[in-house]
């Protein structure tokens, strides 16, 4: 048997040693866990005195008892509860082999080593620790998984939200319940459907949004909605600072996720076998209404619109379903927003509705500046499609944003920029995930006809960001509030990320514009479960 060296037999006899018994074992934890062949052993050393786990250890059955001795030395020199380090009078466990090796490996610390058949706090510590093991109940019972999957992924294809805003609200009545339709995407920053349970609560919510302030407060209006929702997020985990907008990826990377909201509840990740049924047959009327009425809501028009449809999911009995538009609560809705923005304030609310889709999927985004010789270069080759003789050509260059795409796509999307009648300005409007308490910068392009674009979303609290959002301010005070818009080409060959003065298309000389002169206020995401 390994003993301590003299050393570390000195280090831990310096510890203050204290009049307390602690318990140690090592159990089989009753699941698998990830990473784990097979379910792990878990090693547990606890103070009944003060109620707490002093160090804990994960190891395979092949490991010895020196990961007993291991852990041990952890609770003295470094216990997990933040507890003072210390060496105990006395430990016990219910192994008498155990007892005789520990005998062997803690001689010289005067700690007595004890058997006994019960060790009720290490019962209790890893009676909890097992049930927080337990697997999480199934998302939904088994017979809905692929066919909500399919339904959803439908819906993704169908991206209704590219026409309709959040406030554009749909009923859907199925015979033993209505739901309540709103969709989120217009923005390009979120996408999902929510379901709301009743009008009482969708209205509630709108109502108390627009009136809140405090991250907080927002925190807890949204746990008070009662609403079943289903989100779109990325299949893999982005660690840029800049978020990609979904619609940018590929369906394949595209997962959706299921859950409800209640005021008593809380969110909860899973929907029982009455929800599930509830929402794949919502989903499947919704397709059908967007599939037959699609063309009705171009320009954004939400006209009165009602069908029927029998919807048979296979191994329920068909349902009768009515879905209907809503127009006269979406004005209703769209009403709060004016009436909770105080004369000369800035609005803070997630009704905010925006111009079609603009800037091209997977269009690279950047903030940054071009020297004045590349600004006086574009101009002599012709490519400045908007000039402001105010601009102060003072500083190092000038301000601006830079969106690159491939040729066909930066021609077409200068095309629509021209039909606008030009770019107003750009600027910068703050949002929250109010559930992840993470705040973001959406950057923005308001063109001459007033519709506003999202042009890209950064992390408002990451440095390089932070660092960027300086430096713009600066620049535009120089040059008299003014900043630059460029489209550039090759964003998908050699000059991805790094166009060259042959590369950029057009400029736009424009406005920066305020978060207030934006009028978008603060944008709300919706919280989703982990």
């Amino acid at each position: 048997m390994s003993a301590l060296n003299r050393s570390t037999r000195r280090r831990l006899q310096r510890l203050p040693q204290v009049s307390a018994t602690w318990e140690g074992d090592r159990l089989v934890l009753p699941t698998r866990i990830a990473n784990w062949e097979q379910p792990p052993e878990c090693i547990l050393w606890v103070d009944p005195l003060q109620g707490t786990i002093r160090s804990s250890d994960l190891v395979t059955a092949e490991v010895g008892a020196e990961a007993m001795v291991r852990a041990l030395l952890q609770a003295m020199e470094h216990p997990m509860d933040r507890s003072p380090p210390a060496r105990p009078v006395k430990v016990v466990v219910r192994d008498r082999q155990m007892q005789l090796f520990l005998r062997g490996a803690l001689q010289d610390l005067d700690i007595q080593v004890a058997y006994a058949e019960r060790l009720p706090m290490i019962d209790e510590a890893f009676a909890s620790l097992s049930e927080s093991l337990h697997p999480s109940p199934p998302p939904f019972p088994a017979p809905f998984v692929e066919p909500l999957r399919q339904k959803a992924m439908a819906l993704w294809r169908a991206a209704p939200w590219q026409s309709l805003a959040d406030h554009q609200i749909i009923s859907i009545e199925l015979p033993h319940a209505t739901l309540y339709v709103s969709l989120l995407g217009l923005l390009g920053v979120e996408y999902g459907v929510l379901l709301y349970r009743s009008l009482d609560s969708l209205k509630r919510f709108r109502s108390e949004i627009t009136q809140t302030r405090t991250l907080e407060r927002k925190k807890e209006v949204y746990l008070q909605q009662d609403c079943i929702f289903l989100t779109f997020d990325s299949v893999g985990e982005e660690q840029e600072e800049e978020r990609i907008d979904l619609a940018t990826l590929p369906v394949s990377q595209i997962k959706p996720t299921f859950g409800q909201l209640h005021p008593l509840e809380g969110m909860r990740p899973f929907l029982d076998e009455e929800e599930a049924l509830n929402v794949l047959v919502a989903l499947e009327a919704l397709h059908r209404f967007w599939q037959q009425h699609r063309r009705k809501f171009a320009g954004g028009r939400f006209p009165s619109t009602s069908s029927k449809y029998t919807i048979d999911v296979g191994f329920e009995p068909p349902m009768s379903v009515t879905v209907t538009t809503l127009p006269a609560l979406a004005d209703e809705l769209h009403g709060m927003v004016a009436l909770a923005t105080p004369s000369g304030n800035e609005l803070q609310s997630p009704l905010v509705v925006v111009g079609a889709e603009l800037v091209p999927e997977g269009c690279i985004y950047s903030l940054g500046r071009v020297t004045w010789g590349l600004v006086e270069a574009l101009h002599a080759l012709g490519h400045c499609y908007q000039q402001q003789e105010a601009l102060a050509r003072l500083g190092d260059g000038l301000p601006t944003v830079m969106l690159q795409t491939s040729g066909p796509k930066a021609k077409a999307l200068i095309a629509k920029l021209r039909q606008t009648g030009g770019v107003e300005g750009i600027g910068f409007s703050p949002g929250e995930d109010a559930f992840l308490g993470r705040s973001y910068d959406l950057g923005v392009l308001r063109t001459e006809d007033k519709q506003v674009h999202i042009f890209g979303e950064f992390e408002a609290d990451a440095p390089q960001h932070v660092q960027a959002r300086k430096k713009w301010g600066q620049r535009c005070r120089k040059t008299k509030g003014y900043c630059g818009l460029i489209v550039a080409k090759g964003g998908t060959g050699a000059a991805r990320g790094n166009p060259q003065l042959g590369d950029m298309l057009a400029l736009f000389e424009v406005r920066a514009l305020s978060s207030k002169e934006l009028g978008l206020g603060t944008v709300l995401l919706m919280p989703q479960p982990d």
